[in-house]
């Protein structure tokens, strides 16, 4: 793997985003093979430096050292004057620029997405924010929280009884950086293929919740239906559901279709409820879905979670356990499909990690680094990329601005 192929090598990013869908969108660039310089603030760093394990004298916490892999860290005082001069003597030796500091704070600190157009026209401009740079409410700050709620994924999430629930990882932050990844390459492909230039983008946090909103918003629009919270269950789609089983797990099943219905009956050896009346047919098992549920459930309970994921499969019936990171970091799967990859660390050693996604068959994104020590490569990248002497970086050191 060491000399293989990547393809965005070449292309140079200037990462100057923290806190978290648009540092992982670099990291997503980086891992298929751009150069990524991420910006942070002297002596504290990138928020995510100070997760689990960062409180031992010079470690670096478990979540940097995955999510800043394949970036060089420089240090650099974006409140200060100079630092943001160096900021911007910085940006036309980049391709992609990726930001997440609201509207009025760019302005103060003249990094606008138009004034760095202008010092590099070639460069895209990724800008990810809560609420996107238009609209009433552009200066509004968001996590992924908040942006969770604001899209309405938090409102149709739990079960029907309960106060809506957030999902237990930052999901709106991940798939933002898959959004933003997929448009920083596409406006790439746009410059350097179609004879194009730079271009900002401009995504919300929120927005990449929106999106998976499936017809939400024109079942609303036609049939004036509000999508509420379902729990595990989908009403459309019967039976799809989550189960508890004898060992104290649960499992999840989805045979929504006649043919799938079918195979689950004959593996759970009730066949018979194939030709019952309140099941032959797809309407009449959503009209009767909890009387459904309660004999699929009887038999949930009387199975261990892996055995019946593999006799049900075995049946051609999708399902798993419902699993934990537990019982993903000992998934036979997971390793040998290289979902999970193991790279050594300075601090950690052997440290298994989320590789590089999605698989490429000629050209896979690679680690060839893990997350940097806090301004590792400042020296070298402001006296190669803007040919500062070193005496010029030791006095920005001595007037706090690196």
């Amino acid at each position: 793997m060491a000399d293989s192929r990547l393809p965005l090598a070449g292309i140079k990013v200037l990462d100057l985003a923290t806190v978290l869908a648009a540092p992982v969108t670099a990291t997503m660039l980086g891992d298929f093979g751009a150069e990524v310089v991420k910006v942070e603030q002297p002596e504290v760093g990138d928020f995510t430096r100070n997760g689990p394990g960062s409180s031992a004298p010079g470690r670096r916490s478990l979540q940097w050292v995955q999510e800043g892999r394949n970036k060089k860290s420089v240090t650099i005082d974006l409140r200060s004057e100079r630092g943001q001069r160096l900021v911007r003597e910085l940006v036309p030796h980049f391709d992609v620029v990726v930001m997440n500091f609201r509207p009025p704070t760019l302005e103060k600190w003249e990094l606008t997405p138009g004034s760095m157009a202008v010092l590099n026209p070639q460069a895209v401009i990724v800008q990810i924010t809560g609420y996107g740079m238009s609209g009433p409410y552009s200066e509004r700050g968001a996590f992924d929280r908040i942006a969770s709620a604001f899209a309405g994924l938090t409102y149709v999430s739990g079960e029907p009884e309960s106060e809506p629930t957030r999902t237990g990882y930052a999901v709106i932050d991940y798939m933002a950086a898959y959004l933003a990844s997929f448009a920083t390459v596409t406006a790439l492909y746009d410059r350097d293929h179609n004879g194009g230039t730079g271009q900002v983008i401009d995504l919300g946090l929120y927005e990449a919740g929106f999106r998976a909103s499936e017809n939400a918003l024109q079942t609303h629009a036609v049939f004036g239906e509000v999508r509420e919270r379902r729990g595990n269950r989908n009403d459309q789609i019967v039976p799809a559901s989550d189960f508890a089983t004898a060992d104290g797990r649960r499992i999840s099943i989805h045979a929504g279709t006649e043919s799938l219905f079918r195979k689950l009956m004959g593996a759970m050896d009730r066949r018979e409820l194939v030709a019952d009346d309140r099941f032959s047919t797809r309407e009449e098992r959503i009209e009767h879905q909890d009387e459904l549920y309660a004999a699929i459930a009887d038999w949930a309970r009387t199975q261990n979670a892996d055995e019946a994921a593999h006799r049900l499969n075995d049946a051609g019936v999708p399902a798993s356990p419902v699993m934990s990171i537990a019982d993903i970091a000992e998934d036979p799967h997971y390793r040998e499909r290289g979902t999970i990859t193991t790279v050594s660390d300075a601090d950690w050693g052997p440290l298994p990690m989320v590789a590089p996604l999605p698989k490429l068959s000629a050209t896979p994104g690679r680690i060839r680094s893990l997350g940097p020590r806090l301004g590792e490569h400042t020296d070298s990248v402001l006296t190669e990329v803007l040919g500062l002497e070193p005496h010029d970086v030791d006095q920005l050191r001595a007037d706090g601005v690196i």
